[in-house]
């Protein structure tokens, strides 16, 4: 049997039940978090660059952080949200191999965890905008993961127990694509947990062969083998994550962004994160101040 310890832990953000109507249409929208919907009534549509999925009552729908969505509603939906960060232990997130939309039914059971969730979560909707130029601010980040250190253990581990539940709903999804991380050797976990920490400070492929004791070459098949990527590639996808995050949460200029995670100027930076996501810095930054939920 195999012993292997549970690597993932996600942190409540925002929940609230919300009724929309037709000015909840947002494109080209990326955040650093999970948005989780259950459909109560009406309909609407989201979509990603693999397919649309129409919103409908009875199903869970999830986006994973750093999936880029649309986000339609013509008429009316009523809609259950939340939406959460995930902390992995070794680097590696539970759904890196699936930025897409996943959808499933929801049952009984699933219903109920949210209702309860909202219920002993009150005041942890988007309460004091719906602009996301207020609400999706570093300062109201660090204020609700204040509340979450606040909170009694008990409720903690009720958070975690039915994010954990309803996340393993969309595990068993037939387009899902497990990480097969027990896999992975432990130097190459080792050098992603340290790539994660150094950002910063540029971590070089000799570096990180050297951390493993390995040969540069025979690191990076390594790397390449078990993660799907080389070495520089996997350092640039978290650098760009990590500028993501930072555009979408803070105020920082690009240059202060370009810095803190690596690059030794703007134009490269603007340019590798362009070539990730597709879109510049600047164009990023104004579509994440115009989504909502």
């Amino acid at each position: 049997m195999s012993n292997t310890n549970f690597k993932h832990s996600f942190s409540l953000l925002h929940i609230d039940h919300v009724t929309l109507d037709n000015h909840w249409n947002y494109y080209n929208i990326v955040s650093p978090y999970y948005r989780l919907y259950y459909i109560d009534e009406g309909l609407g549509s989201i979509s990603d660059n693999v397919a649309k999925h129409i919103l409908e009552p009875g199903y869970l729908y999830l986006i994973p952080s750093f999936t880029l969505c649309n986000l339609n509603c013509d008429s009316h939906l009523g809609q259950y949200f939340i939406q959460f960060f995930e902390e992995s232990a070794d680097g590696i997130n539970l759904f890196s191999n699936n930025r897409k939309i996943i959808k499933t039914e929801a049952n009984e059971i699933d219903i109920l965890l949210i209702k309860k969730m909202l219920q002993t979560n009150p005041g942890r909707g988007i309460n004091r905008s719906d602009n996301p130029i207020i609400y999706e601010k570093e300062a109201y980040y660090k204020e609700y993961r204040s509340l979450n250190r606040e909170m009694k253990n008990h409720l903690k581990f009720e958070n975690q127990g039915i994010l954990l539940q309803l996340i393993s709903r969309f595990l068993g999804a037939k387009d899902f694509i497990a990480n097969n991380n027990d896999t992975i050797p432990s130097k190459i976990l080792n050098a992603i947990s340290y790539i994660q920490v150094h950002l910063k400070d540029n971590p070089s492929i000799e570096e990180l062969a050297d951390r493993a004791n390995q040969n540069k070459d025979y690191f990076s098949k390594q790397f390449l083998l078990h993660t799907g990527v080389r070495p520089l590639q996997y350092i640039l996808e978290k650098k760009i994550e990590r500028a993501q995050y930072l555009i979408a949460t803070t105020d920082k200029t690009f240059l202060e962004i370009a810095i803190d995670t690596g690059f030794s100027n703007l134009p490269h930076f603007s340019k590798i994160f362009k070539r990730f996501v597709s879109l510049t810095p600047g164009e990023y930054r104004r579509l994440n101040k115009s989504t909502l939920f």
